[in-house]
């Protein structure tokens, strides 16, 4: 029988989350956009506090992880929490990984008396999809995600200064 935990990442695990990072991009087939490396995650997660990441870890091994951080709901005028990635080695999936990684963010949230938690997931992925609903969340159909990358936010900072 396994032993499964959840332990929130120390600096050491530097490597471990971009591996993670990379996983879950070549998963999404977006491995094309990942920047950075090892040494960006610890300066940008651990001395600069943007984000949060937990591990899950079975007989002491890293099988998966979750990245969020703080966002803030005008209309509930408290923080919520946005979870960035998900994410869960394949040949340890069916395993409920997963979903205790996410019930942990949960609890987590309502501890911090956050007002609701919330992530975006790819039109495609139908098993996640499933599983986030059986869970009772509910997609926000009306909404539409909007980004400005790089090079956008650059015209965007160069237009405002004319």
């Amino acid at each position: 029988m396994s032993n499964f935990a959840i332990r929130l990442a120390t600096r050491e695990d530097s490597k471990t989350i971009y591996q993670f990072i990379v996983d879950i991009a070549t998963y999404e087939k977006m491995l094309d956009e990942v920047e950075g490396n090892a040494e960006d995650v610890c300066d940008t997660i651990f001395n600069k506090q943007q984000a949060e990441v937990i591990i899950g870890e079975e007989d002491g091994v890293p099988v998966g992880f979750a990245l969020f951080f703080h966002n803030y709901s005008t209309f509930k005028t408290r923080r919520g929490l946005y979870l960035e990635d998900l994410y869960v080695n394949p040949e340890m999936r069916g395993k409920g990984y997963g979903k205790k990684l996410l019930l942990y963010l949960a609890k987590l949230a309502h501890e911090r008396g956050c007002g609701r938690m919330e992530w975006c997931c790819l039109d495609w992925n139908t098993p996640s999809i499933q599983f986030y609903k059986s869970l009772g969340a509910r997609p926000m159909d009306e909404w539409t995600t909007y980004r400005l990358d790089d090079k956008q936010l650059a015209e965007c900072a160069t237009a405002q200064m004319q």
